[in-house]
């Protein structure tokens, strides 16, 4: 999950101007004018169709706008207002537009040797976007380098030292690029179909964001190799919290969710068993709400969101929640969707997708 600073409805919008406002349903008008904070996530229509939603704290719809195919993850650079689509993998697309002001979408595509992994994020001037990509003939993971400023023509790409990237951040400072190696190696001529789980190499690997020399690599032990490290953010203090998917056996109980900061090993937290048992194995996103240092989670095969405190890694809350989706922080907690058309509160006609961006 991507970490991004939030800026709250007024903000929001004050940036977007009479122009924008007067193009919203009275309906929604009146969702914005009550909110607080603005979220944006991938859906699904009822008719099929793809876009991404921008949506209040309540899980009002303010806005959409329309996606070539279906999403995944999402970045917002709070110094551009840019928000960013990114094709589920394996896709080869890219969607970039203001969510606020509702200009042309700028959409860009992957090269034709790699193709997006469903994640990126912003570096924190919002001049460069970084994409999580895959060489598939090389059989390893890439950081495509994107100019913002030069409608996001491709400049460079450095490696993730790993195989199967999917998430991606980037530091406070801007000096590193976090990387979760899940460790499954793809081809797009088989689709989504796992090739190497007999011999998955997950990691969690550091990346140096000017030069992209390898800071850290951290290889989970041979006990966990079926163990794909997914998704990531961080807390308020620098900490990197991630995420995992399990490939072994379904009765196996392995850690699924842990932390660790530049310098420091691996830790992984020690969910009690009737928690583990109730993720069934996958968490499908992390979000940090660092005003209140706390972690939440989610599993769509376990139907299931958790909350954890940032600073023990107690549970602190376990909800129901069929088919969960995304999460993100809330004023209070966090904001979670389903793909079933919940978003906290508000039951709408649409599939959210797995991952939501507050903006």
């Amino acid at each position: 999950m991507m970490r991004t600073a939030a800026i709250n409805r007024r903000n929001f919008v004050k940036a977007a101007g009479i122009g924008f406002l007067a193009g919203l349903t009275p309906r929604s008008l009146m969702a914005l004018e009550r909110a607080d904070a603005v979220y944006a996530s991938g859906i699904r229509a009822a008719n099929g169709s793809f876009a991404v939603a921008t949506v209040t704290e309540r899980g009002e719809i303010i806005d959409q706008v329309a996606l070539p195919a279906r999403a995944h993850g999402m970045a917002f650079s709070a110094v551009t207002g840019r928000t960013v689509a990114f094709a589920r993998r394996p896709g080869t697309y890219a969607m970039i537009f203001d969510p606020r002001n509702k200009g042309e979408p700028i959409v860009i595509s992957s090269r034709e040797d790699r193709h997006f992994y469903g994640h990126g994020a912003f570096s924190p001037d919002g001049r460069l976007l970084y994409a999580s990509e895959n060489d598939f003939d090389g059989n390893r993971g890439m950081i495509g380098l994107y100019d913002a400023t030069d409608r996001f023509t491709r400049i460079g790409e450095f490696e993730t030292y790993g195989i199967g990237p999917h998430d991606m951040t980037v530091s406070d400072d801007g000096r590193l690029l976090i990387v979760a190696n899940g460790g499954i190696e793809t081809h797009p001529d088989f689709g989504r179909t796992k090739l190497n789980l007999g011999e998955m190499q997950p990691s969690l690997a550091l990346i140096d964001a000017a030069t992209g020399a390898l800071v850290e690599k951290h290889v989970l032990s041979a006990e966990w190799a079926e163990l794909s490290t997914r998704h990531v953010d961080l807390d308020d203090k620098g900490r990197i919290w991630f995420a995992c998917q399990y490939e072994g056996h379904r009765k196996d109980l392995p850690p699924l969710v842990g932390h660790f900061a530049k310098g420091e090993d691996l830790s992984f937290i020690d969910l009690p068993e009737q928690t583990t048992r109730r993720l069934a194995n996958y968490v499908g996103a992390i979000a940090v709400n660092r005003s209140e240092g706390i972690v939440g989670i989610t599993s769509p095969k376990g139907g299931a969101s958790v909350t954890l405190d940032a600073r023990t890694g107690k549970v602190l809350a376990e909800t129901s929640v069929p088919d969960a989706a995304g999460i993100a922080p809330a004023k209070s907690g966090f904001a979670v969707s389903s793909y079933d058309g919940d978003f906290l509160s508000t039951r709408s006609d649409v599939a959210w997708d797995q991952h939501i961006v507050r903006i």
